[in-house]
């Protein structure tokens, strides 16, 4: 015998995705925020997000809000936590799904130039903020400090040759201390993760330095 259930006897319960998309800007952590255009907490500053589809998986809500609303496509974004405090939206009961990405500055110039509902923050001079986004975004920013030491994060920020002060100077920026020249760069060298690739950088005004490079894996 098939079994029915009433759909309200359930309570209400939605699925959102928020993106948490950073990159280093004048020498400083930043964030990509959105204004809101529509109650709750209209006018505010908040990640860009939305409603997951019935019939869509997180990733590719992800993808879609990423396009839709940062006019971003094919980033790398992973996922970073669900966080589902039963008073987090005034609406209804709402979970959201945060992902993360780590963009050079680059990527989000055209984002920033086509949409005035867009801003690039510094984490140290954020606004007030939506819901629980500051939340959300000191979750992203504590990972992404923690990953540096074993994980090659920072390269996403550097262009496919780099000096070794670029690397240092994203990290500092990452962390937001100053870091002791000579350990740091004897540290990059014993993670095995960068080699030399025998050329200068061009067009400085002082000695030209080693350009650097992320290794290939072997296959």
């Amino acid at each position: 015998m098939s079994q029915s259930y009433d759909p309200g006897a359930f309570p209400p319960l939605a699925v959102t995705v928020d993106l948490v998309l950073m990159t280093v800007q004048n020498g400083h952590l930043a964030v990509l925020l959105q204004r809101r255009s529509e109650a709750p907490h209209k006018d505010e500053w908040a990640l860009p997000g939305g409603f997951v589809g019935i019939d869509e998986s997180l990733d590719d809500a992800a993808q879609r809000i990423l396009a839709d609303k940062a006019g971003l496509k094919d980033a790398w974004l992973e996922q970073l936590y669900s966080f589902g405090d039963p008073g987090r939206d005034p609406r209804m009961r709402i979970v959201t799904i945060a992902y993360f990405a780590l963009l050079p500055a680059a990527e989000l110039s055209a984002p920033l130039a086509a949409r005035s509902d867009l801003m690039l923050a510094p984490l140290d001079t954020l606004p007030p903020l939506a819901f629980d986004h500051r939340t959300i975004i000191d979750h992203a920013a504590t990972r992404l400090r923690g990953k540096l030491d074993y994980a090659p994060v920072a390269f996403a920020l550097l262009p496919p040759r780099f000096t070794l002060r670029a690397l240092q100077d994203v990290h500092e920026a990452i962390l937001g201390i100053s870091l002791n020249k000579p350990a740091f760069r004897r540290r990059m060298i014993d993670t095995g993760w960068i080699e030399g690739t025998g050329e200068k950088e061009s067009g400085g005004a002082f000695r030209p330095a080693e350009l650097y490079r992320v290794k290939p894996r072997a296959s």
